[in-house]
């Protein structure tokens, strides 16, 4: 599908797209184009798109390129971010003949809030540069958004793992599930970081390629801005994932600490044990001549000798504070 945008009084419309009169348009969408789709644009356009598989690449090289008339830039753009699998896919930025190309193959809400701001008039559209450069800072402010949602969701887990109220269930089962937690947010911040990544080198490259235009000082000036922004989050980011580290250690030491109890509970349970047992097995032997048994008070005194046989171990292990 391809959705095209013309900016119209400084607001952002939609318009049918006619692969031979683009000149009205200031921005095409490509979502999920097809072979055919992909074709049409690329013969009214004179560029060759790249397709899914060259957008995944990893080589700086093929990410960020001038190539003819076009610009290539492709960042790493997180979707469904809310929760806390968001899809990371790439999202390629192509400028050419005064246009803005986008080619996507999933749904990341920036798009979103920026055609709603934009159609409201509230972001500049009047070139494809300054479309861009808009569309890049609401893509960093939305990552800011969930970069500080799951920093409060880190701080809620923190007070979780050294709270000193009683829990109403058993530990260990309570730190599985935050151990689950740590972990989804570890990866939720190594999306976000590693879009923070491609988004730095991206705003870094675009800015270089304005610079030989003397009529974007101003877009140059907010690339630098937005640059900064990067870099800032990016620190926040990194901040985050070692306080995430941080949580998973103490965490790991928490079970650790809660197995250790448990074998030595078993370990004093067994040592208190010992002795009744001892001399159980001593009296349950069936010897001829064995003058206790002959005893009046015998069982009842052997009772009374299992029962301090493992009360007074007890209650030397409870003033030791072991138990």
């Amino acid at each position: 599908m391809i959705v095209g945008y013309s900016c119209v009084d400084s607001k952002l419309r939609v318009v049918p797209v006619d692969p031979a009169a683009l000149d009205a348009l200031v921005w095409l969408d490509l979502i999920s184009p097809s072979n055919e789709e992909e074709a049409r644009l690329e013969a009214s356009l004179g560029v060759d798109l790249p397709t899914r598989e060259e957008m995944a690449e990893i080589e700086q090289t093929s990410r960020l390129y001038a190539q003819g008339a076009g610009l290539f830039m492709t960042a790493l753009i997180p979707a469904n971010s809310e929760r806390d699998a968001p899809v990371m896919a790439p999202v390629t930025f192509v400028l050419v003949d005064q246009r803005l190309v986008t080619i996507r193959y999933h749904f990341p809400h920036a798009f979103e809030m920026f055609t709603q701001r934009a159609t409201a008039g509230d972001l500049p559209c009047e070139t494809a540069a300054s479309t861009m450069v808009a569309l890049l800072e609401v893509m960093v402010d939305r990552l800011a958004d969930v970069l500080e949602r799951v920093g409060r969701d880190v701080e809620v887990i923190s007070r979780g793992i050294f709270a000193k109220q009683g829990r109403p269930h058993p530990v260990e089962r309570d730190l599985r599930t935050t151990l689950e937690g740590i972990g989804r947010k570890g990866d939720m911040l190594s999306d976000i970081r590693d879009s923070l990544g491609t988004l730095d080198r991206l705003a870094v490259f675009f800015g270089q390629r304005l610079r030989h235009d003397m009529m974007t000082e101003d877009l140059q000036v907010r690339l630098r801005d937005l640059s900064v922004d990067i870099k800032g989050l990016a620190d926040h980011a990194a901040f985050a994932i070692q306080k995430v580290t941080f949580l998973l250690d103490a965490t790991l030491g928490l079970i650790s600490i809660e197995q250790n109890t448990i074998f030595k509970i078993l370990s004093v349970v067994s040592v208190v044990f010992l002795p009744p047992t001892l001399v159980a097995s001593i009296y349950g032997m069936n010897f001829a001549d064995m003058p206790e048994l002959s005893l009046t008070f015998g069982y009842p005194l052997a009772l009374l000798l299992m029962l301090l046989s493992a009360g007074l171990p007890y209650l030397y292990f409870k003033r030791k504070g072991w138990l």
